[in-house]
């Protein structure tokens, strides 16, 4: 017999890979020309011409051994110092190599921090939007997720649901920011106000309450937005991270869990996020990769892009009487619905080739999501698609 909770994941995508198989479909019948699809968050802008060289150099000038063996089950030591004195000098922390922990990308990141702090009756909270995999990160590893409601217009934090759900048997809280799927970077007054809130609370319960704090769009950001670095704000804080979006390594899957060095019981926590990586299989991430990012941990791809997107994607959707969060990082715009039901917006948008992701899953029903890391020609041969769909629903005059 097989286990059924797998047999469940493993028989239905994600709604996202759903969309974007039926855009691989519709593209050979019709033309990928004509499929505007705004479904996966992959980064198509170029990652940064250091990142060849530095791999060119990697291959032609590093023994074989070494470049393609194993690495210590947590990373190599030199790239985790590296990376640890890149985060201290930009964001002024005092970590160490024995703080990080190499993985295969943030998922990877977030699922060995769920295996690592969860006990039988544990439940961890998120806020919606949210991310649509850490349901399956939670609850795989035993515990419950509770989903705090998303407070419109702003997207920020409701505060006072939140505190409807703490409760003394809350490990953790996992955020997002800047935000899958809306764009939103959390404010530092927002921050401010979580860590006080999870100070009192784990005084009150009589345990830490984990900040789990999942980061791959941490540098795409706009308009002088500040991403506040969590580690500064929250002692028990876990900072999960990946190298795909910032540089647009996606398909290479590298990234770290970085323990607090003021965590209460660091050591115990950092051995046990090593303990998670080794039940997971999550040992030695991919070696190559891992001396890249160690030689590339400063740099990123051109974030102006994505900007430029924003923009026209953002303008052009307002001024046909959508309604949009404007966002503030990632490359994402989340777009109300015109009608209460975003599937059934979904499916007449799909009448003009027009693939968005339906917000339901994401905790947020009412909403699609548009994922704009795309050619800017998509997004302007896709307007009078969007335009038609508007007048449809008399958006427009």
């Amino acid at each position: 017999m097989y286990s059924q909770q797998m047999y469940a994941l493993g028989s239905k995508r994600s709604i996202i890979r759903e969309i974007f198989e039926y855009a691989k479909v519709r593209s050979a019948e019709i033309g990928a020309d004509k499929v505007f699809d705004f479904s996966l968050g992959n980064p198509n802008v170029p990652a940064p011409e250091a990142v060849k060289e530095t791999l060119l150099d990697l291959i032609q000038n590093t023994d074989p051994v070494v470049l393609h063996g194993y690495t210590s089950a947590q990373g190599d030591f030199g790239v985790r110092d590296t990376i640890a004195k890149s985060l201290n000098r930009r964001f002024g922390t005092q970590l160490t190599a024995n703080h990080l922990y190499m993985t295969v990308g943030a998922a990877a990141s977030i699922s060995i921090c769920c295996r690592a702090l969860s006990c039988p009756g544990d439940e961890f909270i998120t806020f919606a939007p949210y991310f649509t995999e850490y349901q399956v990160f939670v609850e795989c590893n035993g515990a419950s997720l509770k989903v705090v409601p998303a407070r419109e217009p702003d997207f920020q934090i409701d505060f006072e649901a939140f505190k409807a759900l703490i409760n003394e048997r809350t490990k953790a809280v996992i955020i997002n920011s800047p935000n899958n799927p809306s764009g939103v970077v959390y404010s530092e007054a927002t921050i401010v106000t979580l860590c006080d809130l999870l100070r009192e609370k784990s005084a009150e319960y009589g345990h830490p309450i984990y900040l789990i704090t999942d980061e791959p769009y941490r540098e795409i950001v706009y308009d002088g937005v500040q991403v506040p670095f969590l580690i500064n704000y929250y002692d028990n804080c876990l900072v999960c991270y990946s190298f795909s979006k910032a540089l647009s390594l996606p398909g290479e899957r590298i990234g770290y869990v970085a323990v607090s060095n003021k965590m209460q019981d660091g050591e115990a926590i950092y051995a046990a996020v090593c303990g998670a990586g080794r039940a997971l299989g999550y040992v030695c991430a991919p070696s190559l990769f891992q001396f890249l990012v160690g030689r590339c941990a400063d740099l990123t791809s051109d974030m102006s892009f994505y900007r430029t997107n924003r923009d026209l994607l953002y303008n052009g959707l307002t001024e046909m009487g959508y309604s949009c969060v404007k966002p503030d990082g990632a490359f994402y715009l989340f777009v109300k619905s015109p009608e209460k039901d975003a599937n059934a917006f979904f499916e007449r948008a799909k009448k003009y080739e027009l693939l968005l992701v339906p917000g339901d899953d994401f905790g947020c029903p009412g909403y699609v999501r548009i994922a704009y890391c795309v050619k800017t020609s998509l997004i302007q041969n896709a307007l009078p698609a969007f335009r038609a769909l508007a007048q449809e629903y008399g958006l427009t005059k």
